[in-house]
């Protein structure tokens, strides 16, 4: 046993100091970035490149959805579409969708030999996406990194996310194992219990700065994954050095979200779950096996209407953000971000705002 006495933050802890702008309109910010792929190669063996507005929507029932990614391509924005959707309905969504739509598309798959054979086959009917999401709970195993070496081996020009961790030896290990993209978060989702469950985790905004640091050493990139309640968070994390930042919570509730509008008392719900929750192992794997526990809960989040108008709030915080600090481009904020650590961040005497809790 071993204690690490260094203080870790998460996104509570701090808040972004302002600097000196010449920027005098939000409308100057430009929030599209091009990443150049580590390891996805085209044709000619170049790197990949990626163009986008580097958020994504998590891989889970009711966000990552054929919907949502095509309300959000417009803006740019990527959804990892979950993995349970069948061959025959991507087939379906490809030939109604727009390029746009599927060049903001992801792929998701789990580790297991099933959800390769299933990739596969996605793939010859949708290959235009160029994307990968290969997501567990753990990405400490070496059956995941032998995982990503064999989906790096089977699609060599596909853009490989891979994860979740939250240490630089371990982001390391995926992207010299094929991954160009590292997911990283252990525990911090608004539905997830496994800090709680299993006593593990790290806080993330120490956990993207740390693990941006070993992936920028390689030429790879990382995706905050988790734990951002507002648009705020999505600028501290950017700050903090993540190439992307991934939400769940945030994307739940909408026209575009998973599930059946729920009516009680007059007020409109959707249900919201993590996917490692009982209610996701009971809806895809008959129910909880007797050698594991849950780790996440099932919500009712208050109906929001459509996507659009959450996305638009989102990318206006990180763009009022950069010119709190100067940058021109987000690719800039992380260099012009210092943090002050401070014991609260938000005034509460009249509760949450939507502009906090979106």
């Amino acid at each position: 046993m071993r204690i690490e006495p260094d203080i870790k933050l998460d996104f509570k802890d701090v808040l972004i100091r302002p600097k000196r702008s010449t920027l005098v309109s939000r409308s100057q910010v430009s929030l599209d970035r091009t990443f150049i792929m580590c390891n996805a190669k085209d044709a000619d063996g170049k790197p990949k490149t990626l163009t986008c507005v580097p958020i994504i929507v998590a891989n889970m029932d009711s966000t990552g959805t054929f919907e949502m990614a095509e309300a959000l391509a417009p803006f740019h924005v990527i959804t990892a579409v979950h993995k349970h959707y069948t061959v025959e309905e991507w087939a379906a969504f490809a030939a109604r969708a727009s390029e746009e739509t599927l060049a903001h598309c992801a792929v998701s798959m789990g580790s297991s030999a099933a959800d390769f054979e299933k990739t596969v086959e996605i793939f010859k009917v949708v290959p235009a996406i160029e994307m990968i999401c290969l997501d567990v709970a753990n990405g400490y195993s070496q059956a995941f990194v032998d995982a990503v070496k064999r989906v790096r081996e089977q699609f060599p020009s596909k853009i490989i996310v891979a994860g979740n961790v939250v240490t630089g030896e371990m982001t390391e290990e995926l992207i010299l194992s094929g991954a160009d993209i590292v997911k990283v978060g252990i525990g911090p989702g608004s539905v997830c219990t496994t800090r709680v469950v299993t006593g593990v985790g790290y806080p993330q905004l120490s956990a993207a700065i740390e693990c941006s640091d070993a992936a920028h050493g390689l030429g790879g990139q990382i995706v905050s994954d988790g734990g951002l309640t507002c648009p705020g968070d999505f600028a501290k994390a950017f700050g903090a050095g993540a190439d992307f930042c991934m939400a769940g919570g945030m994307f739940s509730g909408h026209d575009e979200s998973g599930g059946d509008v729920i009516e009680r008392d007059g007020k409109k719900f959707k249900q919201f779950y993590g996917m490692s929750s009982s209610a996701a192992m009971k809806k895809h794997h008959g129910g909880v096996a007797e050698y594991r526990a849950s780790e996440g809960k099932v919500v009712e989040v208050p109906y929001r209407g459509a996507v659009s108008v959450t996305i638009t709030q989102i990318l206006g915080g990180v763009r009022s953000a950069c010119t709190y600090v100067g940058a021109a481009h987000l690719k800039e904020l992380s260099k012009r971000t210092t943090f002050v650590r401070c014991s609260q961040v938000v005034n509460t005497v009249f509760g949450a705002s939507k502009g906090e809790r979106v």
